[in-house]
């Protein structure tokens, strides 16, 4: 494959009729310029050019060659301008995969800042629960937890991912609140169903002092989404077992209340996945940027820690 250096040194060349000619548009010497046309001479094994100290002289094969590349060339150095703006200036489609619930709730509402900043980024969205292949399947960048590390892939975390017991005010209006985990036992539970495995998942709970106990919510109703099992708490059809962060404006506005406020889960972090730092594409860092800048303006990870009670 040729480069584009010769190529060209080759087409303005037989443009100016001479190397000098050329060199001067293309801001090389005249030598650097006669040195890419050798070269490129050299990889075809034709002349191209008859030599004379007063001009230069396309041979048949270089006529050919010249009317072959037609505006190839133009398009070429186009493509590679599009391409290095693009390293700058962030540009094209963002495709980012992101959990449905912490998704919509905490990072689709910064979608208006991002592309207030960037207009020319074009945002795809996948709100699904699976930790998908960057690589394989084109990701620019994923949100969530439990994603292998394969080779070139950066995990930033974000913040922990604690899981809590919530309830509605009127669930637990007529119900004596429980003083550990154990007594979960005795509430309607709302639990989930794992898409990948098929099983019901219950948490083993800590406290400050490390004291872990498992916390069995009985299985009263089994959904497949942690969404679901939200709104089926804030009904008031029993206590269930959510991160933080997918219940923390229900915390906050008293829609559903926290169970034993020293005790938690630890189902590890929630951590912002894309390729390798070199060469990190400029779209994908303005929304990696944007992301770690809104957790620390807003302080996510200090609002998401079940641990603080």
């Amino acid at each position: 494959m040729e480069t584009l250096a010769n190529l060209e040194s080759f087409v303005r060349s037989a443009e100016a009729s001479s190397f000098s000619g050329a060199a001067r548009r293309m801001s090389l010497t005249p030598a650097a310029v006669s040195r890419n046309v050798a070269m490129l001479e050299r990889n075809l094994g034709v002349r191209l050019f008859q030599r004379s100290t007063r001009k230069l002289v396309l041979t048949e094969a270089g006529e050919r060659f010249l009317q072959s590349i037609g505006d190839s060339l133009e398009a070429l150095q186009e493509a590679i301008a599009d391409a290095s703006s693009g390293a700058s200036e962030p540009m094209g489609v963002l495709k980012v995969s992101l959990s449905p619930t912490f998704g919509v709730t905490h990072i689709l509402p910064l979608l208006p800042e991002l592309l207030s900043r960037y207009p020319l980024i074009r945002p795809e969205w996948h709100f699904e629960n699976r930790p998908v292949d960057l690589v394989a399947e084109g990701y620019d960048a994923a949100i969530g937890g439990g994603f292998d590390l394969a080779p070139g892939i950066v995990a930033r975390t974000l913040a922990p991912a604690h899981i809590i017991a919530v309830a509605s005010p009127a669930y637990m209006a007529e119900c004596t609140p429980p003083t550990d985990p154990a007594g979960l036992s005795q509430f309607d539970g709302i639990v989930m169903r794992s898409l990948r495995t098929g099983r019901i998942r219950h948490w083993s709970m800590r406290d400050a002092a490390g004291t872990q106990m498992m916390a069995m919510l009985p299985e009263t109703v089994v959904v497949n989404d942690p969404a679901a099992m939200r709104e089926a708490a804030r009904l008031g059809l029993g206590v269930t077992m959510l991160a933080v962060p997918d219940v923390l404006q229900e915390l906050e506005n008293g829609s559903l209340i926290r169970l034993l406020p020293q005790w938690y889960a630890d189902a590890g972090a929630i951590s912002l996945y894309y390729a390798s730092r070199t060469l990190l594409p400029a779209k994908t860092r303005a929304f990696v940027d944007l992301v770690a800048e809104v957790f620390k303006r807003d302080r996510l990870a200090e609002r998401f820690a079940g641990s603080l009670g």
